[in-house]
């Protein structure tokens, strides 16, 4: 049978993929990493259809791959008679817990089949809750800025797991970025927070990211000569120009389809023909 990898968004229950939602209501057990996920899919599943996994918090490689192996061990053994789904917060593919669960079962249970459903992650709901865009033509990279780490290169960056504000920024700012930090962007878990001061996400957070845009960064949009316009004169100056042509430009009543003059019977013609 198929074991589903759902995508959940970021924390708020309307922010499931219509699919992901549809698979979820299909399956009798949705297994989950941790409280959060678990919090969001039960906005959508029924407690008894839960199946937590329990992983521990350390940092001991092999501690960590005894307890991936267990996870997939569960999973695979509800996967044997029925379909089943693992939610993760966010995209499975992005910086998730999934793709763990997923090597583990590739390698020792090869027989189960594996379907991805994405969700909603950070990295685009971060653009609409800092008020960023993100335009065609220009380069976006993703970076890890944990315990004050603070990488500087490309011209706008998007840092995960910024566990230390304060350090980071005054490192970025140094080498010519301006940041915005967003905290538990789209959630419904803690408070949600979007800031330039640092200070207001000095506490530590894995769930804050971080906006960093370099001073000399340029933008050369079409639409850009828009900014400060002012509408209304520039339709005025429009109509004025629409209303000195007219006289000199022959009217759209007085043309045929094929761009003629109305009342003519064909092409001016010679008189020796």
């Amino acid at each position: 049978m198929t074991v589903y990898g759902i995508g959940l968004g970021p924390g708020e229950a309307d922010l499931v993929t219509v699919r992901g939602k549809r698979l979820l209501e299909s399956v009798d057990t949705v297994y989950s990493p941790g409280r959060l996920s678990r919090s969001v899919a039960l906005n959508h599943v029924s407690e008894s259809q839960l199946g937590d996994l329990d992983f521990p918090m350390t940092r001991d490689e092999e501690k960590l791959r005894r307890a991936w192996r267990a996870a997939a061990e569960d999973v695979a053994a509800g996967a044997e008679s029925e379909d089943v789904a693992f939610v993760t917060l966010g995209d499975p593919n992005i910086y998730s817990t999934f793709g763990h669960l997923r090597r583990t079962l590739a390698a020792f249970h090869p027989e189960v089949d594996v379907e991805v459903v994405p969700g909603v992650s950070a990295v685009t709901a971060f653009a609409t809750a800092l008020g960023v865009e993100i335009e065609s033509g220009t380069g976006l990279a993703l970076r890890e800025a944990a315990d004050g780490a603070a990488p500087t290169g490309p011209d706008r960056m998007i840092l995960f797991k910024v566990t230390d504000a304060v350090a980071t920024d005054e490192k970025l700012s140094a080498a010519g970025y301006d940041v915005t930090y967003g905290r538990r962007l789209f959630m419904e878990q803690g408070e949600t927070t979007v800031t330039t001061d640092p200070e207001e996400v000095a506490e530590r957070d894995y769930y804050t990211l971080a906006y960093a845009e370099h001073r000399s960064f340029e933008r050369d949009l079409v639409t850009a000569a828009f900014e400060g316009v002012d509408a209304d004169a520039v339709d005025a100056g429009s109509s004025a120009t629409d209303t000195g042509s007219a006289g000199t430009d022959a009217t759209e009543d007085s043309l045929t389809a094929d761009g003629g003059e109305a009342g003519s019977t064909g092409p001016a013609t010679g008189g020796s023909e």
